[in-house]
């Protein structure tokens, strides 16, 4: 498991989250591209069209049809859902194995919480609510230990 509190553990230097980060155009599984991407190697290049598997449902890309399964990875589902409605709504939906849709309402009383989603007044997602949520995920998953313009795990 990740340290919450220890971000050197993260990035390209562990696999689970290097897999999530590492753009759909490298394969990570290949030991080469995990080196290199560890290494910061000038090879890797990371352009705004490399696209991390983070994003996609079930980490899969088509290059046939890019938009395919795009904004509807699990982690950024439920990044999303805890920034926006609750840490619980994406904890209900990590124990229950789907990503179905469940009302906060159901699970607190209404005057006990409103969540971030009804105090924006959000009827509908919004594509800079999901860029915000990708920043985020990016970030947590990266081992930047502040955030930066510049991605540590993207050097020029």
């Amino acid at each position: 498991p990740l340290n919450s509190w220890e971000k050197c553990g993260r990035g390209f230097n562990r696999d689970v989250t290097g897999k999530l980060l590492c753009p759909m155009d490298y394969n990570w599984a290949d030991t080469d591209v995990c080196t290199t991407n560890k290494e910061y190697h000038p090879d890797i290049c990371v352009t705004a069209d490399s696209w991390p598997p983070f994003l996609y449902a079930d980490g899969k890309y088509d290059p046939k049809n890019p938009a395919r399964g795009l904004f509807k990875g699990k982690y950024l589902v439920m990044t999303f859902q805890c920034i926006f409605t609750s840490p619980s709504s994406a904890q209900h939906e990590l124990s229950s194995g789907d990503m179905a849709q469940t009302s906060q309402q159901s699970r607190t009383p209404q005057w006990f919480h409103h969540h971030v989603a009804r105090l924006l007044k959000m009827n509908t997602i919004q594509p800079r609510a999901i860029a915000y949520t990708a920043t985020q995920l990016c970030f947590a998953l990266s081992c930047c230990s502040s955030w930066m313009t510049v991605d540590e795990d993207f050097k020029p």
